[in-house]
């Protein structure tokens, strides 16, 4: 039983570092294209990504 529910929080895990990493590449992206729009474009973003 504990090996089972060990296998599928690994799987879990996997992911959701994956998603982690998706997410990741999207917010450089959103925030080079961000960089010349001042700091109100980031701040709208980072409040989003903390859900």
């Amino acid at each position: 039983m504990p090996k089972k529910q060990a296998k599928e929080m690994d799987e879990e895990d996997k992911a959701f570092k994956q998603k982690q990493k998706e997410q990741h590449k999207k917010l450089k992206e959103i925030k080079a294209k961000a960089v010349g729009k001042g700091p109100l474009a980031t701040g709208g973003i980072k409040k989003s990504g903390r859900k």
